[in-house]
């Protein structure tokens, strides 16, 4: 399924044409039938000659309603360019081809509608003019079929050309991070709220988890249509509605953005890599009223150029820093398209492509892209599902849950060998060290060994214990998570083998160093398969003891910070290195 996006000026027939092509009337309004004129979004669809399937979203095409406009044309593949054969080319019509190109749109069809009323020269002088002014766009080879909807003439022409069109876009990409931008959100008798958009980047099914950004407001997909026909699964690149449970209808507004949990983020700060419109009247400074449409949303923002640059000049392009405002976010990732207006005159200035949807760096300092390198490099640690968020591209840690920048690596590095050394042979208790430190540590240092609690050089790890402490070691080991009960007699055996590191104790309960280690391997593995939590029956299970044994391990380990306890379960504490 493709979607399709009208585009033009005011009462060149886009919704005429829409109506002729679907049997839809795209105007949904009142006002907009009183009036004859569209003021909002409009949809329909279509089965084209192959049996393609298309969705229409039909855009205003007067000036003042281009924030209309700029929300149903962000997320097509798509055009449908409209231009009256007798009034030709309009302002609006160059307005709406500069949006579509600062949208990173790259095909279309152009409709030269109410030809019936001209002549073959007349038709032929008009297709030449339109032809001209789309000279250097993505549009220079688009077809230009002419139609009169009223008479019926070239409809079937334009349906085999836009069947031509459809069949030369590339599918939809299947990311498994799906969002769909929502523009319109309403309630249905008997079936709850419904929002509707065009799904991108992954698909839905009924019955998934959701949640609506900005607002973090979980719901679930009680069920979807697309085309109008109820559907258990809908992949990207089509409209979808979306039957939702847990939310009222009025809560959400166009703009919002149906994701899946902990897969966006969500900011209100973004660097950008922005190209001036060569139309527009002046140089875009740090000063000024601006909107940016971003997906469905439209959202003001102050600017501020990137480094040492006070203006980009008409036709230029340079980087800079949006600031959202009045409390507002949006879910952005690098590489979405945006549209900037100018708010004082009404006007389409520019627009361009996000870079950094996180930026840690000062304006005056930071140097924008796309490289996920920079965005490791600038923060040194990145956990890696944060990275994904930020980036919007798949992540593999490198030390532990982080990807790390190897300048930060080697610091970490460099900063826990100097305390081993400044330690000496007491060696550096691993309960002073930060959740990152520790997860270096497990990946391994050169020239540091960790025996038990605690880090030494490797040089200074204590070598030999006496012939009954190896003894007591042999049988805490022997059974290491259910360890037997000494006698009083062994108490100085078992504290020469803790200060060297190869025991601890545990309430009551004496472990080998060793069985400590398995432990927290352990429960890190099944952290990670429930990472809301485990009870202390999860952990029994997992590490093969009784309560008796679990229980005091598990406190030895709160208390140190390898895990945190959070009411009847435990999840992981800043140390263990998840």
């Amino acid at each position: 399924m493709t979607v399709i996006a009208t585009a033009g000026h005011v009462d060149h027939g886009k919704s005429t044409l829409v109506r002729a092509l679907t049997g839809t009337d795209p105007d949904r309004w009142a006002e907009e039938k009183r009036r004859g004129l569209t003021i909002d979004l409009g949809f329909a669809n279509t089965t084209l000659p192959s049996g393609e399937q298309i969705s229409f979203v039909d855009v205003p095409g007067h000036g003042r309603f281009v924030a209309n406009m700029l929300s149903g044309v962000g997320s097509v593949d798509a055009c449908m360019f409209v231009v009256d054969a007798n009034e030709g080319w309009r302002a609006q019509s160059e307005e709406h081809l500069r949006i579509l190109e600062l949208l990173g749109m790259r095909a279309g069809v152009i409709a030269m509608t109410k030809v019936a009323s001209l002549d073959e020269d007349l038709t032929t002088l008009a297709a030449e003019e339109i032809t001209e002014h789309v000279q250097g766009t993505f549009l220079q080879d688009a077809p230009v079929v002419a139609v009169d909807a009223p008479a019926g003439r070239g409809i079937d022409d334009l349906r085999q050309a836009l069947d031509r069109l459809v069949s030369s876009l590339p599918p939809a990409v299947d990311g498994s991070r799906p969002r769909l931008w929502v523009d319109r959100s309403f309630s249905i008798r008997g079936a709850g709220t419904v929002v509707t958009g065009t799904l991108l980047g992954g698909s839905l099914s009924a019955g998934d988890e959701l949640v609506i950004e900005p607002g973090a407001r979980r719901v679930r997909a009680r069920g979807l249509q697309s085309h109008n026909q109820p559907c258990d699964h809908a992949g990207p690149g089509r409209r979808v509605a979306v039957n939702l449970t847990g939310v009222e209808a009025k809560e959400i507004r166009r703009g919002q953005a149906l994701v899946r949990p902990d897969q966006w983020h969500v900011t209100a700060a973004v660097d950008v890599s922005l190209s001036v419109l060569d139309a527009s009247p002046q140089p875009v400074t740090n000063r000024g009223a601006f909107a940016v449409h971003l997906g469905t949303a439209a959202l003001p923002v102050r600017l501020r150029l990137i480094g040492s640059r006070d203006q980009i000049a008409p036709g230029e392009d340079a980087p800079a820093r949006m600031w959202l405002l009045a409390g507002h976010r949006v879910t952005a990732v690098p590489g979405d398209r945006f549209v900037l207006r100018e708010l004082g005159r009404g006007q389409t200035i520019g627009g361009g492509v996000v870079l950094d949807v996180d930026p840690v760096l000062p304006a005056s300092k930071a140097d924008p892209s796309l490289s996920v390198e920079r965005v490791v490099e600038e923060r040194g640690w990145v956990r890696a599902d944060h990275l994904e968020r930020l980036t919007g591209r798949p992540a593999t840690p490198t030390v532990g849950a982080w990807v790390v920048a190897p300048a930060a690596e080697a610091r970490a590095a460099a900063r826990i060998s100097e305390l081993c050394e400044h330690a000496g042979a007491g060696g550096v208790d691993l309960a002073q060290l930060g959740e990152t430190e520790l997860a270096l540590l497990h990946s391994g240092i050169d020239g540091v060994t960790v025996s038990g609690p605690k880090a030494y050089l490797d040089s200074l790890v204590p070598r030999g214990i006496s012939e009954r402490a190896s003894a007591v070691l042999n049988l805490l080991e022997k059974d290491s998570m259910s360890p037997p009960d000494l006698p009083v007699e062994d108490r100085r055996s078992l504290r020469e083998l803790e200060a060297t590191g190869l025991a601890t104790q545990a309430g009551e309960i004496w472990f080998a160093s060793s069985a400590v280690e398995a432990a927290v391997d352990l429960l890190r593995a099944l952290l990670r398969a429930k990472p809301d939590g485990f009870t202390v029956s999860d952990a029994r299970q997992v590490l093969g003891t009784s309560r008796k044994y679990a229980l005091p391990l598990l406190a030895h380990l709160d208390a140190n910070g390898i895990t945190r306890r959070k009411g009847d379960t435990r999840v992981a504490g800043p140390r263990m290195g998840l």
